[in-house]
């Protein structure tokens, strides 16, 4: 028989389970086909069939309230866990999107915001079906009990913008079916108030013991997870109970640290769960939750720009790293890691949908999106059904800044490519790299030829030791130059605004046209120092060139200082400028340069106010026609006191020059001016946040932890990444969003 049915676990009892666990959520599931699809594609009869528990993941819950489905389709053990987590979410109250008008006999209406204020514990509004909901009555609407309106607040979505009434009505009185399914998710959420708190009386000591190894268990999880260590070696099994870091970490954290929760620890049952895996696992999400609530919180529902790259994780799987750049309430530019999500379809159409399902559960709006940075692929960057176009016809205002790092890349790429002599380098460099690097015998001969080398050349004085100085290099670094090597370094530091990008780009071209013109003989005279060095014979200048590959008696008709100099030296320069000139002027040039005109050096010698005026008509959303008028009359102002006011002398970028505004109030005198700056700022240069990401990821799921879920991998990301949020969170919060998120037996009040 069990060749053709699998065996199903019986239900524990109650006194198998002293960690305040829900009894029911350790039923032994059935492996249905459906169970790892999205919530949002499985149909009704999947999420329960015949009675058939299914686990559902409370990340992938639909967040619009269009796309969810019936609780009472829910299996009843899953219910209520579903319940807790669209109440602690709170409603999906998108309050700065651009909400649509309809048209009433001859006037056109939409939702207002303001009802939110008024409604704020119950309405919902949903973006794709531009309408009305109710939290409440979705999460506890019976078929039994009757509602002021049917199923319009519940099911259908309210849509009479000129019935603004119906909110009112709909509320009805203190006993109205509003009101009591209200009461109920009160309940809900109040642990003095469950049925199993008033069966199960507890002493004042159990719930005191209860909170002191809630609290030790939080302070291991915090410690393992700023540190990215596993939990349990490297077995990361749902089920697993091997011995590993969070055992060793809790003994060490209770007999060091915390003396009480030793002792608490020692007297407690034998049966505990609060070392398990799976109430770890809600501790971190716990922690993870609290984290992205304190990114958003801090946002403010302000305009913020998205930064997005997608990789493939230790495990192949496909994975998109979502980075918001906002400047927060000191006028400091903000780039904070949200979420990752695992990718089941790279196209730009699924890049969109997760990105927007990912603000949604957030409360945030694809309105409020004021820039956005890519790197090079197509799915991203393409100009007809790219995601930056999609996310285009959503907000006109969102300006894409192709990754300047990932620009310059694809100069020295396209260098190579078209160049005969360059190709032919690069294939010979990765030719060595390939069998020097394919044995590990060659690769050890090569270690000590060199430390040889370095040893004899620290000998004889050719080199100087120091930190950091005559470390082990790559094959491919010495291959890159050094101009453009510096550019993208500067590029991949935080706390970078457009202005020092474009800057930098400035310098490097400048550079490149400095050693064209001045410097070959130099480069020469290095080249042939090496020769002799390592006694290569070195071409003669004056001789006449032989073309490569072919016979010496085919001489060319030019000699090899002509070839290497024109040919070779001025040629490639000539390419990678025209590239660089090329690719960096596809930006905006209206919105790039811009930001040069807020350039501090010299008391602001480059202002421009018709330049600036220009950069505010960019922005008409937020700009109308009579804002930019006092825009203008406030520039003139504000140039006169910034170069009278000593405070603002020694600022070094546009950054420095928000952060005083903010400090010494005077984004309040001037706010369209600051307003203006901000939208500069947000502009995106470069996805270097979102690729430190990916260094993380391969950190966290290494080799030995491929095995780690999505949603796991993604809560110890949240955590690890915004370590600096955080390590600011209580241990309170987090204890109170554990506790909410299921039915626990034990209590912490």
């Amino acid at each position: 028989m069990e060749r053709y049915f699998k065996k199903v676990s019986h239900k524990p009892s109650n006194s198998d389970n002293l960690s305040g666990e829900n009894p029911l959520q350790n039923q032994s599931t059935t492996n249905v086909s459906a169970q790892n699809t999205p919530l949002e594609n499985q149909s009704c009869e999947n999420v329960c069939v015949e009675n058939v528990r299914i686990p559902v993941d409370i990340n992938s819950l639909p967040s619009d309230p269009a796309d969810r489905i019936p609780i009472k389709n829910y299996h009843v053990d899953e219910r209520d866990m579903v319940r807790r987590a669209y109440l602690q979410n709170k409603p999906i109250q998108p309050r700065e999107h651009d909400f649509p008008y309809t048209d009433f006999s001859g006037t056109n209406r939409c939702f207002k915001p303001q009802w939110f204020d008024k409604y704020n514990n119950w309405l919902e509004y949903s973006k794709k079906k531009d309408a009305a909901f109710c939290l409440c009555c979705y999460l506890f609407k019976s078929e039994t009990i009757g509602h002021g309106g049917g199923d319009v607040f519940s099911t259908k979505g309210f849509k009479a913008w000129n019935k603004s009434d119906r909110f009112r009505i709909h509320v009805g009185g203190p006993n109205s079916a509003h009101n009591k399914v209200v009461k109920m998710c009160e309940d809900l959420m109040n642990e003095k108030q469950s049925i199993r708190s008033v069966l199960d009386k507890q002493s004042r000591k159990e719930k005191s013991d209860y909170r002191t190894r809630l609290n030790a268990s939080i302070d291991c999880t915090r410690l393992l997870l700023s540190q990215g260590m596993a939990f349990r070696g490297h077995d990361e099994h749902e089920f697993s109970r091997n011995k590993g870091n969070f055992i060793e970490v809790l003994e060490w954290y209770s007999t060091r640290v915390d003396k009480v929760a030793n002792v608490v620890l020692k007297n407690a049952p034998k049966n505990l769960k609060l070392t398990s895996p799976e109430i770890q696992k809600d501790i971190v999400k716990a922690c993870a939750m609290e984290t992205t609530k304190a990114v958003i919180e801090d946002l403010n529902g302000d305009y913020f720009s998205i930064l997005v790259d997608e990789s493939k994780d230790k495990s192949h799987k496909e994975q998109m790293a979502i980075v918001l750049r906002y400047v927060d309430r000191r006028g400091m530019v903000i780039e904070r890691f949200i979420a990752l999500v695992r990718l089941y379809d790279t196209s730009a159409l699924s890049l969109e949908d997760a990105i927007v399902s990912e603000l949604d559960r957030h409360s945030l709006s694809l309105s409020r999106i004021r820039g956005q940075g890519y790197d090079g692929a197509s799915n991203m960057q393409g100009e007809i059904n790219g995601l930056k176009t999609l996310v285009v016809r959503e907000t006109a205002s969102a300006y894409c800044i192709n990754c300047f790092a990932h620009q310059l890349q694809l100069t020295l790429v396209a260098v190579a490519k078209n160049h005969d002599d360059v190709a032919w380098f690069f294939e010979k460099i990765s030719n060595m790299q390939n069998i020097v690097g394919a044995s590990y015998k060659r690769m050890d001969l090569l270690r000590e030829k060199q430390a040889e080398k370095v040893e004899e050349a620290l000998r004889v004085g050719e080199l100087q030791s120091a930190r950091g100085l005559n470390q082990e290099l790559g094959l491919k670094r010495p291959a890159i130059f050094g101009i453009t090597n510096e550019l993208n370094v500067a590029l991949q530091r935080k706390e970078q605004d457009i202005l020092n990008a474009m800057l930098l780009v400035g310098v490097a071209k400048e550079r490149l046209q400095v050693l064209r013109d001045e410097q070959f003989q130099r480069l020469m005279d290095d080249v042939h120092s090496f020769c002799e060095k390592h006694d290569i014979l070195a071409p003669k200048m004056d001789d006449m060139h032989v073309i490569r590959g072919k016979s010496r008696r085919r001489v060319s008709k030019f000699t090899n200082e002509h070839y290497y100099r024109v040919e070779c030296f001025y040629t490639i320069i000539d390419m990678i400028l025209q590239e660089i000139n090329g690719r960096f002027s596809e930006l905006n040039t209206d919105l790039l340069l811009g930001v040069a005109y807020f350039n501090l050096v010299d008391s602001f010698s480059n202002f421009d106010k018709k330049r600036l005026i220009r950069l505010a008509e960019l922005y008409p959303n937020k700009f109308s026609d009579i804002q930019v008028d006092g825009l203008g009359i406030q520039l003139e102002t504000f140039i006169v006191d910034m170069r009278r006011d000593e405070r603002f002398f020694d600022l070094k970028g546009i950054v420095d020059l928000s952060r005083k505004m903010v400090e010494t109030k005077k984004h309040n005198v001037y706010p369209e001016v600051y307003l203006l700056l901000k939208l500069l700022l947000l502009l995106p240069f470069a996805t270097a946040t979102a690729e430190r990401t990916f260094s993380a990821m391969n950190f966290i799921k290494n080799g030995l932890r491929n095995k780690m879920g999505d949603d796991f991998l993604n809560d110890c990301m949240v955590t690890y990444i915004e370590k600096d949020v955080f390590a600011s969170l209580s241990s309170e919060a987090i204890m109170r969003r554990f506790q909410n998120m299921k039915s626990r037996r034990q209590q912490l009040y």
